[in-house]
């Protein structure tokens, strides 16, 4: 019995086996937790470009009814303007990629643009988890209905600007 009680008492520490254990359930719970917050992070970088892409459409939509077009002239919807009504945000021309090497801005397609009746209006964001938003409106609906908005957005293939988000093709996803 004093043996024991001797022993109790020299030892002091854990062993390298409890080392390793509590090291073990460590990383796997590392493991389960960093692909979530990865993940929350991924999409809040994509939720940012969509809230700066419906900032951008309700900035175009002024001027569309100021203008009753998407006129791309100076004075009118032109990137002044926009920036003037939505100075968050920068905008960058039609075929200018949506991402630099300092910033994430707005590329813009306007009616005059695009089609010469100025009643389509086009813009793409790159977010920062690196896919492509887009979101497009038509003053005047090609089907004989209403006006119609949609945002897309796609993962790979084409640049990131103003053009593509007219573009639109049949496996981008939608938003």
């Amino acid at each position: 019995m004093k043996q024991i009680a001797r022993k109790l008492r020299e030892e002091r520490g854990f062993t390298l086996i409890e080392l390793m254990v509590v090291v073990l359930i460590i990383g796997i719970l590392i493991a389960i937790a960093l692909p979530t917050f990865l993940g929350a992070r991924a999409r809040a970088q994509n939720k940012a470009a969509t809230s700066d892409l419906r900032n951008a459409i309700a900035a175009a939509k002024t001027c569309y009814t100021d203008n009753d077009a998407y006129v791309w002239a100076a004075g009118q919807c032109d990137f002044t303007t926009l920036g003037g009504i939505e100075p968050s945000l920068t905008f960058v021309d039609h075929n200018v990629n949506s991402a630099n090497a300092n910033s994430y801005a707005v590329s813009v397609a306007a009616g005059n643009v695009l089609a010469g009746d100025g009643q389509a209006w086009g813009a793409a964001r790159l977010s920062a988890a690196g896919n492509c938003y887009m979101i497009t409106d038509l003053g005047v609906d090609p089907d004989g209905g209403g006006p119609q908005t949609a945002g897309t957005f796609r993962t790979s293939g084409a640049p990131c600007n103003g053009d593509t988000a007219i573009a639109k093709r049949a496996n981008d996803g939608s938003w």
